[in-house]
């Protein structure tokens, strides 16, 4: 099933993958060398911690690799209305702020990056410069204007 992604979040997946495959799976195998040479494997919560997180890495490596391989790169093709790759600016309420619209992998409100499938960013797509339209914020309703969309 095609996964959707900005050139830029996929290149950060890849970065990601490469680590953990590079450095911190080395340095796992080594932690559960060092926790193994302590003996008694049953009450040796080293060993145990480093095996979980080893547990934990080959699983964030099969899903970087299933993302990876059905990733398809969505970009900003130049329409007027918002879609995956847009750089938008909208007034929320009274105040303005600045968005990229992005996939949900890719998604960090703090860094202004709202994923397509947020409950915001289901309703921003597909619009264009002066729409409008309610979006319910917790229990209160704010209405939102589309100012930019690039």
């Amino acid at each position: 099933m095609a996964q959707y992604f900005t050139k830029e979040g996929l290149e950060k997946l890849k970065d990601e993958l490469k680590d953990i495959k590079g450095r911190q799976v080395t340095e796992t195998r080594k932690l559960i060398a060092e926790a193994r040479a302590f003996g008694d494997l049953k009450e040796n919560a080293g060993y145990h911690d480093a095996r979980d997180k080893m547990s934990f890495l080959l699983g964030r490596i099969e899903q970087l690799t299933v993302a990876i391989n059905e990733a398809v790169i969505k970009e900003n093709n130049g329409k007027p209305e918002i879609q995956l790759g847009s750089q938008i600016e909208i007034l929320f309420g009274k105040d303005t702020e600045s968005y990229l619209i992005c996939a949900p992998t890719e998604a960090d409100i703090l860094k202004n990056k709202v994923s397509y499938q947020s409950p915001l960013g289901q309703r921003l797509m597909g619009k264009k410069e002066g729409d409008e339209f309610e979006f319910m914020a917790g229990n209160k309703g704010v209405m939102v204007k589309i100012l930019k969309v690039k």
